[in-house]
């Protein structure tokens, strides 16, 4: 007998309709910028926006990187990132262990802490931060000693991010059986070596799912780079605003482009390579008492 077929329903309909509809929304505007990138300022000006480069201007990368620094700017965001990711895990990961596995006495009013944290928004705190760091090297005679410093800079979204990224991975280490610490101490492992090569493997997807959370917010990160930092230590988020400057008075907006082009690559390739990671930490996440 011929099984029926069960008819899609309205609401099924619905969501394909609503995730195709995204996926344009975010898909055209990625292809238009990698096209634009490639065109003449003649073509952007007097052809249709959608059309094709009638030859392609790889010149536009080339100044990007030269005259407009972005070259500089590539080289500080990825220092910058790669130092904050480094001090997050470095902090994050014993903490949320400690958090998920161990009762201690205050441990309800650290957990409350780092929850409360997920509600403050850092760009309400931008100015007291200055206002501190300022004051602090005004205190010492200092120059550019907190202020303008990369590895500072760091810190700050190092610092800012670990309320979720704690909440996150101590929401993944209390879904793991005991069991597996047992076994360790039973095989002689000391808590430190239980973590390091037991319970920090096992959470490898939350892990990666911290890190692509947090790579796109500090290499997107615009205020606080902005306030910290001058022209000449500036990220790449930063490094747009001046691009978009000189673009502008020079009227060659596919500098501009190839600019944006640049910013999005290292995103969208990481994204690729770990998407399956991603849903699989986001899956696996989540807090339980």
């Amino acid at each position: 007998m011929n099984k029926k077929k069960k008819p899609i329903s309205i609401y099924k309909i619905f969501i394909y309709v609503a995730l195709i509809t995204l996926a344009i929304t975010i898909i055209v505007p990625i292809i238009w910028v990698f096209m634009a990138s490639l065109k003449s300022q003649l073509d952007l000006v007097s052809n249709d926006p959608f059309s094709l480069p009638t030859h392609l201007v790889w010149q536009n990368f080339v100044d990007a990187f030269e005259k407009a620094r972005m070259g500089d700017y590539l080289i500080n965001s990825v220092l910058v990132t790669s130092m904050a990711l480094i001090i997050l895990l470095a902090v994050a990961l014993p903490a949320s262990y400690v958090l998920a596995r161990f009762d201690f006495f205050g441990k309800k009013f650290f957990n409350a802490l780092f929850m409360a944290g997920l509600f403050i928004n850092v760009n309400y705190i931008v100015l007291p931060i200055f206002v501190m760091l300022f004051n602090i090297e005004v205190a010492f005679d200092w120059t550019n000693v907190l202020l303008n410093n990369k590895f500072v800079l760091a810190l700050i979204y190092a610092a800012t991010s670990l309320p979720f990224t704690i909440y996150l991975l101590s929401g993944f280490f209390k879904t793991l059986p005991k069991a597996y610490e047992e076994a360790a101490r039973i095989d002689g492992c000391g808590y430190f070596k239980t973590m390091m090569r037991v319970m920090i493997p096992m959470a490898r997807p939350s892990i990666i799912t911290v890190i692509l959370f947090q790579f796109l917010s500090f290499w997107n990160e615009y205020v606080l780079a902005f306030t910290f930092m001058d022209k000449e230590n500036s990220t790449l988020a930063v490094g747009v605003k001046f691009l978009m400057a000189d673009a502008r008075s020079q009227s060659n907006d596919g500098v501009m482009y190839a600019g944006l082009v640049i910013i999005m690559i290292p995103t969208l390739i990481l994204y690729i390579l770990v998407q399956k990671k991603l849903t699989q930490g986001m899956s696996l996440g989540g807090l339980k008492d």
